[in-house]
C-alpha cells in the first residue's frame, strides 16, 4: 500500500465563480437602488446563504487540491460576503448595540477594513492572467466609490459603487466562462499576461 495521497481533479472556480457572481448582483441591484432603500436586506438571502456558502466550498476544494492561492481567494471573500450578512443583519435588527447615529461610522469601518484587504489581494494576485487583476481592482473600485458615498451621504456615490459591481460581474463571468470551457473539454478562453511575471 502506497504512503501517496491522491489529489483528486477539479476546479473550485465552478462553485465559487458563479455563487459570487449571484451575491454580487444581489449586491450591484441593492446599491444602484432597485430596491428602497428601507429593503437595504434584500440581498441577504442569497448573500449569507448562496455566497458566502458557495465561496467556503470552493476555499475547501481548493484546499483539498493543493491550490493554495485559489483557497485564499475563495477563504477571502467567504469572510467578506458572510460578515456583509451579518453587518447588514445586525444593524437592521440591533444585534451589536450600535445606535443609529453610529450606523454610517459603521459601515465606512466595514468598508474600509475590506478595501484595504482586497487592495493587498489585488497586489498579491498581479502574476495570475490580466483577467484577475481586473475583477479585483473592480472590486477595490466598486468598494471606494460605496465607502465614499457612505461617508459623504452619496447615493450618486453609491450607485457608481453599484455600477461598478455590475463591471466586475462581467468580468466575473468572462472567467466562469473559461472555467466551463475547459471542464466540458473546450479551449480556455485568453485571460491576458500577467501584469507581472
Amino acid at each position: 500500500m502506497s504512503a501517496e495521497t491522491t489529489v483528486p481533479d477539479g476546479n473550485p472556480a465552478l462553485i465559487g465563480v458563479p455563487t459570487f457572481l449571484v451575491g454580487s448582483v444581489a449586491l450591484g441591484l441593492v446599491l444602484t437602488g432597485f430596491v428602497p432603500a428601507t429593503a437595504v436586506a434584500a440581498s441577504i438571502p442569497i448573500i449569507a446563504t448562496a455566497t458566502a456558502f458557495g465561496q467556503g466550498i470552493a476555499a475547501i476544494w481548493a484546499t483539498r487540491l493543493n491550490q493554495n492561492a485559489v483557497a485564499a481567494i475563495f477563504g477571502i471573500f467567504t469572510g467578506f460576503w458572510s460578515s456583509y450578512a451579518a453587518l447588514v443583519l445586525g444593524l437592521t435588527h440591533g444585534w451589536f448595540g450600535i445606535q443609529a447615529a453610529d450606523t454610517a461610522r459603521t459601515q465606512e469601518l466595514f468598508l474600509g477594513s475590506w478595501l484595504a484587504v482586497i487592495v493587498l489581494l489585488t497586489l498579491a494576485t498581479l502574476r495570475l492572467p490580466r483577467a484577475f487583476t481586473v475583477l479585483f481592482g473592480l472590486i477595490d473600485l466598486a468598494l471606494l466609490l460605496v465607502l465614499l458615498g457612505t461617508a459623504q451621504a452619496s447615493t450618486l456615490l453609491t450607485q457608481l459603487g453599484g455600477y461598478t459591481v455590475f463591471a466586475f460581474v462581467i468580468v466575473g463571468a468572462y472567467l466562469f466562462l473559461d472555467a466551463m470551457s475547459q471542464a466540458t473539454g473546450g479551449r480556455a478562453l485568453p485571460l491576458g499576461a500577467p501584469v507581472r511575471a
